[in-house]
């Protein structure tokens, strides 16, 4: 699967393995693609994010989407959501297009709709609200079997 109109992955090696700068160049890539301007494939519905609560002065959504955990408080980073944070909005802006599989899926009473790269490695998922909608997370899929039933759904929802 080629992904050439996708960035260049973001590498810790790249900041010589210092986490702190690393962190701000993500938080960088974060705030120009979602902060300073936003998607506008869902116009006219408003783009959101949960800024709240705020850890180390950045949103939780940032943080939601480069670490992994089932308890807010608890989650880790996660490299592979870190490498491909800058992969998010390209993606976003590719609804509709040939270069990702996208759709609606009800997840108990909220529509998400979710966008995947066509071998369902990387999927983003956003959640729709009456008038916005709002970035709910991305993460690289490891293994066949997810992949797998992320295809079914989308053949399904297609």
């Amino acid at each position: 699967m080629s992904v050439d109109w996708l960035p260049e992955l973001l590498l810790l090696s790249q900041f010589g393995g210092d986490w702190e700068k690393y962190l701000d160049a993500q938080y960088q890539c974060f705030c120009r693609d979602f902060i300073h301007s936003t998607p506008t494939v869902f116009h006219p519905m408003r783009w959101a994010m949960k800024r709240h609560p705020l850890q180390q002065g950045k949103e939780a959504t940032f943080w939601h989407l480069i670490s992994d955990g089932q308890n807010e408080a608890d989650r880790l980073p996660d490299m592979r959501r870190c490498e491909r944070i800058c992969w998010i909005r390209p993606m976003i802006d590719s609804w509709g297009t040939d270069r990702v599989c996208c759709w609606r899926a009800q997840r108990d009473s909220k529509v998400r709709p979710i966008i995947a790269l066509p071998d369902f490695s990387y999927v983003v998922v956003l959640q729709e609200g009456p008038e916005y909608v709002l970035l709910w997370t991305a993460y690289y899929v490891p293994g066949p079997r997810r992949r797998e039933k992320f295809r079914n759904e989308w053949h399904t929802q297609t």
